[in-house]
């Protein structure tokens, strides 16, 4: 199931930002610059051309290994619904960071906290449920639940690609098209 999914969001992840569908390539550098904890704002080790490539792959890869995971559950042979044991430490290290991130995105200047003050309800639901999804995946993780931090692994994915093509925040939702047109008349 894992390549199953991983498929499905390593595919709609990759063709979203290297086609940089609505901007999602510029938004999706933009927002790793906000979460990363020791960078400097405005230094770029990696521009969006180097993330739109890095996307091309996944784009490229990603249907394969959906189709090889689908293959996989048509014969069954699709792994089992728990995971082996993972140590607890290793949970309480992946808690602990997954709050920091989490912290640092509700904070004042944080990309959460942006996209929930500038959002509609849809982006709302989906600040939410990318926050709710992080926690869930660490709990899942923790409890050794495979195919439910698969899910929510998966609705947290869906989720962000929600934020990726929305609008920006504090912009209007229009994408210029119509002002192109009527100075054409």
């Amino acid at each position: 199931m894992f390549s199953v999914a991983w498929g499905v969001f390593a595919t709609a992840l990759g063709w979203i930002v290297a086609t940089d569908f609505r901007g999602a390539a510029h938004r999706f550098h933009t927002w790793s610059h906000a979460v990363m904890p020791f960078g400097s704002v405005g230094v770029s080790f990696v521009g969006v051309g180097f993330l739109r490539l890095l996307a091309g792959v996944f784009a490229l890869a990603g249907p394969v290994v959906l189709v090889s995971g689908l293959m996989d559950v048509w014969r069954g042979e699709a792994g089992s619904d728990s995971l082996p044991p993972v140590p607890a430490w290793f949970v309480v290290v992946e808690a602990a960071i997954v709050g920091v991130v989490l912290r640092r995105a509700w904070q004042r200047s944080g990309v959460l906290r942006r996209e929930w003050d500038a959002g509609n309800g849809l982006r709302r639901a989906a600040v939410a449920g990318l926050t709710a999804s992080a926690v869930a995946f660490v709990v899942t993780l923790g409890f050794g639940w495979g195919t439910w931090m698969i899910v929510s692994w998966l609705a947290g994915g869906l989720c962000g690609l929600t934020l990726l093509l929305g609008d920006q925040p504090g912009k209007p939702s229009d994408t210029g098209l119509a002002s192109a047109d009527s100075s054409d008349s």
